[in-house]
């Protein structure tokens, strides 16, 4: 099949089968978590046909083992659209693809700040001339001379000063030795005239001194002057690049803008000022989700379902899996789409429902002190932003004289099992250091989502937080802080493994990345909608949890096997 066959002047491409019995959506789906469309299962699947086979930039996806490039897989986007009753889709990728803003078969970019004799690259010209002009003077040979003469005399200077110290301590010690030798020897008068003489000895020697460490001192001084001067000029380019940059930067967050389905248009500025640091992150407005809307409201076309999905190798920090579809980006792109979708029928954001809803919070143990509790899937452990109803709520209601902060450690919303609370600060404070110093003994039973190749072992892979697309988790060797976990097979079918985790730490949706990412087990939990595939719930349960009772000091295990 040959894509190219479309009118290459617009970037609607009519879908190349019958789609007419597809029902159409009611309501565009929800960028940030979505079932895919039947339509965006076919629009994509053309997609990677023509990246397959009719793709020839270079761009190295990592799914070649010759191509000598380096490996970066990317997001691609597909939006289905109407135009004049004919259903086609439009499709487009995150950043740039084969170094490049603009390539044939996808949307332009928002803003092509890569656009030939544009500002943008006018005034990025400027300021590589100037970064250019500070390395050649970082790196002039007279400067380097200069460093290097500062060095070389300094030590020189000091090796001398050091010797006629040396020199100095000797004549003292022989004077002393004269003083000794001739105080019995010699009339009181000539006695008094060899200790003039002496004294005179010695005040020359400490004006030798001075005379020397002044001329090595004027010497350094002059060198350094000299070195100033060029540090200077240095320092004012900087200045100048500073203040070009930034100057460049609001021109860009100021032009830089965005249509929504109204018309209306709203720039980078605008939409990030209310931000955390009023300041749009790096990379904003290049995703896959505002190109698309950008180019359907610029030629009138009527979006009707989004999907995105990952191409190629995943990056060594992240989670991506090739060919699967993945949301948008919070950090970039919901403050973006929360202008670009105003005037279009889009599903209710699901994070706004209360997941707990009907939902039982069974209690499995009780005493004066403390409660055990089998927590939900799909059930806040502690209230969020919107939603109050969480198992710290639950329990708060349940037991209102309770005088301890309840909520001792957590579990994600979408995991289910044991979690105890405490009701009185001591007791709290007690349970909590028996987590801090992972005396606790916790553990999971999980349901991956295929095979995997070892029995039983160790993942160790620091943990931190995705700044750009939170709550994800990334690799990060760096940044990351310390996360192990211990696993080991208890079965396995056809395409599913079932597993035993006993965390050693408590990192944030630890047990989730350390099954998926590519350097743990690489195979995510079932139902894992972050770093997996989407099911009716996520298959990990807190089934075990053993501690030391506050009161009691005695050890107590308490089990609820899982409902899956």
């Amino acid at each position: 099949m040959l894509f190219h066959s479309k009118d290459t002047t617009s970037c609607f491409i009519p879908f190349s089968e019958d789609v007419s019995k597809i029902e159409l959506p009611e309501k565009l789906n929800f960028p940030f978590y979505y079932k895919v469309h039947p339509l965006c299962e076919i629009a994509a699947n053309e997609v990677q046909r023509y990246l397959e086979n009719e793709f020839n930039s270079e761009h190295n996806f990592g799914l070649d083992a010759t191509n000598e490039l380096l490996p970066i897989g990317k997001m691609f986007g597909v939006l289905v659209v109407e135009k004049e009753g004919v259903l086609g889709y439009l499709a487009a990728y995150s950043g740039k693809l084969a170094n490049s803003n603009s390539v044939a078969f996808f949307v332009p970019p928002v803003f092509d700040m890569l656009h030939e004799d544009g500002y943008f690259l006018m005034k990025e010209k400027d300021l590589n001339a100037i970064n250019s002009e500070i390395n050649n003077l970082e790196n002039n040979t007279d400067l380097l001379d200069l460093e290097q003469k500062i060095k070389t005399y300094q030590v020189e200077s000091d090796q001398k000063i050091t010797a006629f110290k040396h020199e100095m301590k000797l004549k003292k010690e022989q004077r002393k030795m004269v003083r000794e030798n001739q105080i019995g020897s010699l009339s009181t008068t000539d006695f008094d005239a060899l200790q003039k003489e002496l004294v005179k000895q010695s005040l020359y020697d400490k004006h030798l001194l001075k005379t020397l460490s002044n001329e090595h001192q004027s010497t350094i001084n002059e060198l350094v002057i000299k070195k100033h001067e060029f540090e200077k000029i240095i320092q004012n380019l900087k200045e100048e690049r500073k203040v070009k940059s930034n100057h460049l930067q609001q021109w860009l967050f100021t032009n830089y803008t965005f249509l929504n389905a109204k018309h209306q248009l709203k720039s980078l500025k605008s939409i990030f000022e209310n931000s955390l640091h009023g300041l749009p992150p790096a990379g904003a407005g290049e995703c896959c989700a505002p190109k698309l809307f950008q180019y359907a409201y610029k030629h009138n076309l009527k979006p009707v379902a989004l999907a995105e999905f990952w191409w190629g190798q995943s990056p060594k920090s992240e989670i991506r899996k090739h060919k699967q579809y993945y949301p948008s980006c919070w950090g970039k792109c919901e403050p973006i789409l929360g202008h670009m979708l105003q005037g279009l029928e889009v599903e209710e954001n699901p994070f706004l429902k209360n997941p707990a809803e009907g939902k039982k919070l069974d209690i499995i143990y009780d005493d004066p002190y403390l409660v055990v509790v089998n927590k939900p899937a799909e059930f806040l452990s502690v209230p969020g932003i919107h939603i109050s109803d969480s198992v710290y709520q639950r329990i708060k209601n349940r037991y209102p004289h309770a005088t301890g902060p309840l909520i001792v450690h957590r579990l994600d919303m979408s995991t289910s099992g044991i979690m105890v609370l405490a009701k009185n600060k001591d007791v709290h404070e007690n349970l909590q250091k028996q987590f801090i110093k992972r005396k606790v003994a916790k553990k999971y039973i999980a349901l991956l989502d295929g095979l995997v190749s070892e029995n039983e072992g160790t993942i160790d892979l620091p943990l931190r937080g995705d700044l750009d697309d939170r709550p994800r988790q990334m690799v990060c060797y760096e940044y990351g802080k310390k996360s192990q976990t211990k696993f080991k097979v208890l079965a396995t079918n056809v395409n599913e493994t079932r597993i035993e985790f006993t965390p050693i730490t408590g990192r944030t949706h630890q047990l989730r990345m350390h099954s998926a990412h590519i350097l743990g087990l690489n195979v995510p939990i079932k139902g894992d909608d972050l770093y997996g595939t989407k099911a009716d719930r996520l298959h990990l349960h807190a089934f075990s949890l053993g501690f030391y009772h506050p009161i009691s000091k005695e050890w107590v295990v308490f089990e609820v096997a899982p409902d899956f």
